[in-house]
């Protein structure tokens, strides 16, 4: 049964570490998942990227397609990606019957306190979300994950446990 589990939250929330744990809890108990990690995919679809609005909606927009695209021939899928505007999240969840929102509500300090990037100190960025532009949270996440509190294990657990619960993988 292939599914796609999108983790959301701001730059710093947990999201890649939650998914590194995610995918390792996933593959122990033999469901071959992929993660699709922004930071990651953005290298091959925008490798000159600008984070300008219209390069994000085309970003978030093949994003979206590709795990449409993966689930569809029997892949599970994790999105680690910020995809700051709800209707990134929602072209996904139109096209992939087995889709699960994981918001990963981290405060904005934590998360500039963290910036493992650079992010929030860096005078050159100006499309950070939480910060310059506007960080849609989802309105209904099947999950909310404290990135604050608790371990990236602890939240991966919590995902799997939602996976379980809604029958897309046996345990």
């Amino acid at each position: 049964m292939s599914f796609a589990v999108w983790l959301t939250g701001l730059s710093g929330a947990g999201k890649s570490a939650i998914a590194k744990e995610l995918l390792a809890a996933l593959h122990a108990r033999g469901v071959a998942a992929a993660v699709l990690e922004s930071d990651v995919m953005r290298t091959q679809l925008t490798p000159f990227a600008t984070y300008e609005g219209a390069e994000r909606d085309e970003f978030y927009a093949m994003l979206a397609d590709l795990a449409a695209w993966l689930v569809s021939r029997g892949k599970p899928v994790i999105i680690d990606a910020t995809a700051n505007r709800r209707a990134y999240r929602d072209r996904a969840r139109e096209a992939i019957a087995r889709f699960a929102e994981v918001y990963v509500s981290t405060p904005l300090e934590v998360c500039a306190a963290r910036d493992a990037k650079g992010f929030y100190k860096s005078k050159d960025v100006k499309t950070l979300p939480g910060v310059q532009v506007a960080y849609e949270p989802p309105a209904a996440p099947e999950l909310v994950i404290s990135g604050a509190k608790g371990t990236p294990g602890d939240g991966a657990r919590e995902v799997v446990a939602l996976l379980e619960r809604r029958g897309w993988f046996k345990p």
